[in-house]
């Protein structure tokens, strides 16, 4: 375990994934988008992911392995998600990445914006910049961090950054990572989270879980 700049001032400030869904909603309605940009171009990315989220929240199926193994985590958490409402990325994970702590009650999810937070991912930056969603895993006893991930799958990261390399015009960039997460359905990311559990969770072992659950 390590230390983390999040105190609890931070979280105090934090929103509940439903609060960050009413956020986007309001905001949407008065043309507006979270952050200081609230040009036309910035107010539309929000819209189009506010359609993304739901379609994530819809098609995301926990199976019964990683279901069995949120069950089995004996640690209370806090899983701090730094996000804006504009990001694409962020709206093709967040959504899945609530799912998956929601199946465990000793994990409690909060969401930072980015932008009014600058010490936070400042902290917790991607090959030097400030990449979103980025989630931050802490012990919730302690506010020890026990692990990050983000801000995208594994492959979709590497898509990224080929893409990145070859200078792709940013339309194109747009269709083919989003192309890939609509193809992937949240599939990389759930599997990517049943190898990171056990390294930031104290499970119990499998043969105390109660016989139903076998």
């Amino acid at each position: 375990m390590s230390e983390t700049i999040i105190m609890s001032e931070h979280l105090a400030k934090a929103m509940t994934y439903t609060q960050y869904r009413e956020l986007i909603d309001t905001l949407l309605a008065e043309n507006k988008t979270s952050g200081t940009n609230h040009s036309e171009a910035m107010v539309e990315y929000t819209r189009v992911n506010a359609q993304r989220m739901r379609r994530v929240e819809k098609t995301t199926e926990l199976d019964d392995e990683l279901v069995d193994l949120m069950l089995r985590v004996q640690n209370k958490m806090i899983w701090v998600i730094v996000t804006e409402a504009w990001c694409g990325d962020a709206a093709q994970t967040v959504p899945a990445l609530v799912k998956i702590a929601d199946a465990s009650p000793l994990i409690d999810v909060k969401l930072l914006l980015r932008d009014e937070h600058p010490d936070v991912i400042d902290a917790y930056l991607t090959n030097g910049g400030r990449s979103i969603p980025k989630l931050i895993v802490l012990d919730a006893a302690t506010m020890e961090e026990l692990g990050t991930w983000g801000p995208r799958p594994a492959p979709a990261q590497e898509l990224f950054m080929n893409m990145k390399a070859q200078d792709v015009p940013y339309t194109e960039f747009v269709e083919k990572l989003h192309g890939w997460y609509g193809k992937d359905r949240s599939k990389t990311l759930l599997k990517e989270f049943k190898e990171l559990i056990p390294k930031w969770a104290r499970l119990q072992p499998i043969e105390e879980q109660p016989m139903e659950r076998l």
